[in-house]
């Protein structure tokens, strides 16, 4: 009789789904991924599913390297409690994000990365484009409001041109915020090596003590998902989704010709030639709908969450 009960529980956790951690992208929070969660749910009955709420609203644009710190936190909690393994899924700036905790954790034990349309070799566009997409809480404190100069509230709301939104982004103040942290100006690219505090490092463009650990954390990976699509009218260019970006002229060069590629500085080559990378390229999806659409969700996310 224990032998059987034994043999019965191998067999429930061997068919039990593995734990997912969701992230959240920029200017909302936990409650805008709902809608997939409660999918999740219902799908894969008993999935344990984690709806990451920090940083929601204005608060999704404090430092990149700030979110970060917490978020690695967050997803190194959740993996001590589930030895088996978890399946972390970020959505827009979540994604990259996210990308960067789990690169900050060489030991952690996330099987599937799922980048949900996200910037992933950086941002270069109007920047109105975000800021109309996304609902904006206005009943946080007006202390935090205050907290960002005329000229970057000027520049987040819809009269901002991308020709010079680097004068801010590659600059102290701009710095601090979420977005300048993955602006990457492919016409200002000494700029963006020199200020850039961000995407630069996590993409091992910058070379520091951390750079073997950034590779080791998304090699360590047995999966990593990207998806992105053309009629996605946000992620710009929608190809970043897939670690392809601008040139100068800004043809979009794509990452198996680009640098981060070729020289296999993350790791990107390693996960392919396994046959671990997964590139998922989806047409007529908006940036809105990949996480509140229930057929996109079945075709895009639902098959890669064992």
């Amino acid at each position: 009789m224990r032998t059987l009960l034994i043999l019965i529980v191998n067999l429930v956790g061997l068919n039990a789904y593995k734990p997912v951690v969701i992230l959240h992208g920029i200017l909302s929070g936990a409650e805008s991924m709902t809608l997939l969660v409660r999918h999740i749910e219902k799908l894969h009955p008993g999935t344990v599913v984690y709806n990451c709420d920090k940083f929601a609203a204005w608060y999704s644009l404090e430092n990149d390297w700030w979110q970060v710190e917490q978020f690695r936190d967050y997803i190194d909690q959740i993996g001590r409690l589930h030895p088996e393994g978890i399946i972390v899924l970020g959505y827009s700036q979540g994604g990259l994000l996210a990308r960067a905790a789990i690169q900050s954790l060489p030991n952690h034990n996330v099987k599937t990365f799922i980048s949900l349309s996200s910037p992933q070799a950086g941002q270069y566009g109007s920047m109105c484009s975000i800021i109309d997409n996304f609902e904006i809480d206005l009943k946080l404190p007006c202390l935090l409001i205050a907290l960002f100069t005329a000229s970057f509230l000027h520049l987040i709301f819809p009269d901002l041109a991308a020709m010079t939104a680097f004068e801010l982004f590659y600059s102290r103040i701009g710095q601090h915020t979420s977005i300048g942290g993955y602006w990457n100006d492919p016409h200002q690219q000494p700029l963006y090596m020199k200020y850039s505090e961000f995407l630069p490092l996590i993409n091992n463009e910058k070379l520091t003590s951390n750079s073997t650990s950034f590779k080791m954390g998304m090699v360590r990976l047995d999966k990593l998902v990207l998806i992105g699509g053309p009629n996605d009218g946000v992620i710009t260019p929608w190809q970043s989704s897939h670690f392809s970006y601008f040139n100068e002229s800004l043809d979009v060069i794509p990452f198996n010709k680009r640098k981060i590629f070729l020289d296999d500085s993350i790791g990107l080559k390693t996960l392919l030639e396994a046959e671990k990378l997964i590139i998922i390229v989806k047409p007529f999806v908006h940036h809105l709908s990949w996480h509140t659409n229930r057929k996109v969700i079945n075709q895009v996310i639902m098959p890669y969450l064992d």
